[in-house]
């Protein structure tokens, strides 16, 4: 969650906005500029500032003239925008709210469990290696193979047939384990916990050979990339409940309950923050993400002079970003979380 760190710098209050920006009826043009009316009076009635209005105002018809998304994301504060975010479908649900903070649990939802992976493409003479980190940022690196001739195998009945089909063979077999080195070296740079392998079906074949046996226990051939990664964000979360439920039952790293989460938050022990998709308990906040609290007089106590209230899981997401912590949104009906170090005194609810 670090790219929200620069969101938390400026201070609120903060309008967010989940803005539908779909056309699905030419009988409906201007569809999309009147679900922004109705957001623009919700967040008028909430009382936004006129500044913050204005700067979403011009944003949103900005994108609508550029058709540029189906959804888009804003938040703004002190007549700013402070993030913007395009999405290629509709969100979730709409939403325009105005609070101390900015409310960021449904574009996580939107944004989903995010890690890093490959994406390789290959033909008998070379390569395209792409890292996608966490954040989607892409890096592309081409490989050139070595050996460019022969690269096809002769038809049958061609004289020296199986001669120039064993070269043929060598010259992939050469430039896929150039790849494979290419492979390597961009999985541990990058990260990557998936590679997707697409390309020429031989050459494919190939490159398996030469991929080193611990990355080939998580390479897989890239038939539907979406469907993948969902299943692979399916095991990361699978893995991490299954991780919690362990260290909460033997006593260790792990905390249940509202109260235990927001003082291991306060602290900065928490590793990994579990949410449900929505809970209504609200606690304290100060204007450091680490001034939290389910009590009011203990913010009053730690020194804070004004502290308002907010929504638990926002301010707690505040809070564990702050602290370079992640976010692992679980079906489950309470917070919780995965503590960097075990500490007894976290543990009761």
């Amino acid at each position: 969650m670090s790219f929200l760190k620069s969101l938390y710098n400026r201070p609120g209050p903060f309008a967010s906005v989940y803005a539908d920006l779909t056309r699905t009826t030419e009988e409906a043009p201007k569809a999309p500029e009147l679900r922004w009316r109705a957001l623009r009076e919700a967040l008028h009635t909430e009382g936004a500032p006129e500044g913050t209005l204005r700067a979403i105002d011009e944003t949103i018809r900005r994108e609508l003239a550029e058709k540029r998304s189906e959804g888009l994301i804003v938040f703004a504060a002190g007549g700013e925008i402070a993030h913007i975010t395009r999405l290629p479908d509709p969100p979730a649900a709409e939403l325009a709210r105005v609070s101390p903070l900015p409310h960021v649990l449904p574009l996580l939802a939107e944004r989903g469990e995010r890690f890093s992976y490959l994406l390789v493409s290959v033909d008998r003479r070379g390569g395209e290696i792409t890292c996608v980190a966490p954040d989607g940022t892409r890096t592309t690196t081409h490989v050139e193979g070595d050996e460019d001739y022969p690269i096809r195998k002769v038809k049958a009945g061609d004289w020296n047939q199986s001669r120039f089909q064993r070269a043929a063979e060598n010259t992939w077999k050469a430039n896929a384990k150039k790849v494979g080195r290419e492979v390597d070296v961009s999985a541990k740079q990058c990260g990557a916990e998936l590679i997707l392998l697409s390309g020429e079906p031989q050459a494919r074949s190939t490159l398996m050979e030469e991929i080193s046996d611990p990355l080939l226990e998580r390479t897989v051939e890239a038939k539907d990339v979406d469907e993948l990664l969902e299943l692979k964000e399916t095991e990361r979360l699978m893995a991490i409940a299954e991780r919690y439920e362990r260290e909460f039952a033997h006593g260790e790293r792990a905390v249940k309950g509202l109260s235990a989460t927001v003082e291991a938050a306060r602290r900065g022990q928490i590793e990994t923050l579990l949410l449900p998709d929505d809970s209504p308990a609200r606690v304290w906040v100060g204007p450091n993400p680490t001034e939290i609290s389910a009590e009011l007089g203990e913010l009053h106590r730690m020194g804070v002079s004004d502290p308002v209230e907010e929504r638990a899981d926002t301010a707690l997401i505040r809070a564990v970003a702050a602290t370079d912590g992640d976010l692992a949104l679980l079906h489950q009906p309470r917070i919780g979380a995965i503590l960097r170090y075990s500490d007894n005194a976290t543990r009761h609810q």
